[in-house]
């Protein structure tokens, strides 16, 4: 009866943590000794976006962080010699201005990881293009949403 009663207990503060809401479990850590309080991280993924040529590509996550949102994932390079891959990443601020990023990589075989901390935005879409090492060339995908403020 006692392994039955702690069985339930067990599988209700799953189910309850789960869902996001918060359980008192006796003998749980609480939140971090410097006092400051810890907020929830949330990811959402975005990808695979590719070129026109297929050739490069880009997937990644967005996640939560304590000053606002960081755009990350991974660049990948498929084609041939003296190409590039390049992801520009743009993304509407909450106070209404725009702002981009754009990351390269030329390995043909590795991926390069690439990040951008956005702050508070209120939507962000990419868009995977060729290119040489020093600039876009064309061969872009469409501008692709990554996040947006509401769903």
């Amino acid at each position: 009866m006692c392994s039955g009663l702690r069985f339930l207990l067990g599988v209700t503060t799953a189910v309850a943590l789960g869902a996001g809401l918060t359980a008192a479990v006796p003998g749980a850590a609480s939140a971090s000794s410097s006092g400051s309080a810890a907020y929830a991280r949330d990811t959402w993924s975005w990808g695979p976006t590719a070129s026109s040529d297929y050739k490069g590509w880009a997937t990644g996550k967005v996640r939560t962080t304590g000053s606002g949102l960081r755009i990350s994932g991974e660049l990948y390079d498929a084609g041939g010699a003296r190409t590039c891959s390049w992801v520009k990443i743009k993304w509407l601020t909450d106070r209404g201005k725009y702002r981009t990023a754009t990351f390269k990589n030329c390995s043909q075989s590795t991926p390069r990881s690439f990040s951008v901390n956005a702050g508070y935005m209120l939507s962000s879409e990419a868009k995977v293009c060729r290119g040489t090492s020093t600039r876009i060339t064309g061969k872009c995908s469409i501008w692709e949403g990554v996040w947006s403020q509401g769903g």
